[in-house]
């Protein structure tokens, strides 16, 4: 399934950039400012700096969880790379509809990244002993190359993605934000995810979520932009 964006992609990255030269600082509500502010303050010092810190500071204003940053791990140079991807205009995958609603906006309002859940590639019915959107990875990785990739919902997914990179069948993504939430395969998947080598952010334990992935993504896209040269 050909999911480019060809020269329309071009375009509406080139317009995205064009109309927000002059209206960075726009990315950011009112009350977002102020949350961040009173969540610095909650938090005190936490040894992260840069957009690291950015990063955990959006996943605690979309959770309200002040206590979610000691499982919050960074593979080195993760967010760099990360950076470099979406300011480069990666297509962004994400393992659910919802997370891919939750990032659209702020790509639209950046860099223009083309966004698709992995859905978009999933057969019409789970395969045996297996997921939709498992099944889907192949294909969505084989389409989009350096792709940023989040997985917020499904450790099925997650696990396929790393037995295809490791087996050579699919390309490594630019980054994976692994955050799949809940009790089953979940603790397995990131531990996998951990091991694997890949550049990567991930939040240890049994909590994550689409929303968590999604921030996390939002973090990237919105420093990025923030960084370009005026």
């Amino acid at each position: 399934m050909d999911r480019g964006t060809g020269d329309r992609g071009r375009g509406d990255r080139a317009g995205a950039a064009d109309a927000g030269l002059h209206h960075r600082t726009d990315l950011d509500h009112p009350i977002f400012t102020e949350s961040i502010g009173l969540i610095r303050a909650r938090l005190g010092p936490t040894g992260l700096t840069g957009i690291d810190q950015e990063v955990g500071e959006r996943l605690i204003h979309s959770s309200g969880d002040l206590t979610l940053l000691p499982d919050l791990v960074f593979s080195p140079g993760a967010c760099a790379l990360g950076l470099a991807a979406v300011a480069s205009g990666a297509v962004i995958l994400t393992d659910t509809a919802m997370a891919a609603a939750a990032v659209a906006p702020m790509a639209r309002r950046t860099f223009a990244n083309p966004v698709h859940s992995l859905l978009e590639w999933a057969p019409a019915v789970a395969p045996p002993g297996g997921t939709r959107t498992a099944a889907a990875v192949a294909a969505s990785l084989a389409a989009h190359p350096g792709a940023v990739v989040l997985i917020g919902s499904a450790p099925t997914a997650l696990e396929r993605l790393l037995e295809l990179v490791a087996a050579g069948r699919a390309p490594a993504p630019a980054l994976v934000i692994g955050m799949p939430v809940g009790f089953v395969g979940v603790l397995a998947s990131k531990r996998h995810l951990a091991a694997s080598g890949l550049p990567q952010i991930r939040l240890e334990g049994t909590r994550g979520g689409a929303g968590l992935a999604a921030a996390a993504a939002n973090a990237l896209l919105r420093r990025a932009w923030l960084d370009q040269a005026p």
